[in-house]
């Protein structure tokens, strides 16, 4: 089983630049970039939260569950 962000297809489709977010959220480019990949081994709430609140989405809208073999 895997968790596939989808964090990429939600910024394209507001818009939003990854110098953007990552300056109004307050992470590292680099940082995001690893989000954005699925590269970390997890995410804060507050981080997840201010990405929803600057998106205007929710949780379920950057981060999908797909079960083995899909």
């Amino acid at each position: 089983m895997e968790i596939v962000v989808n964090l990429d297809v939600v910024m394209a489709m507001r818009k939003v630049s990854s110098k953007e977010l990552a300056k109004a959220i307050g992470i590292t480019e680099a940082n995001l970039s690893l989000l954005k990949r699925g590269k970390v081994k997890g995410v804060r709430f507050e981080t997840l939260a201010q990405i929803c609140h600057y998106l205007d989405c929710q949780p379920g809208d950057l981060l999908a569950f797909k079960p083995d073999g899909e």
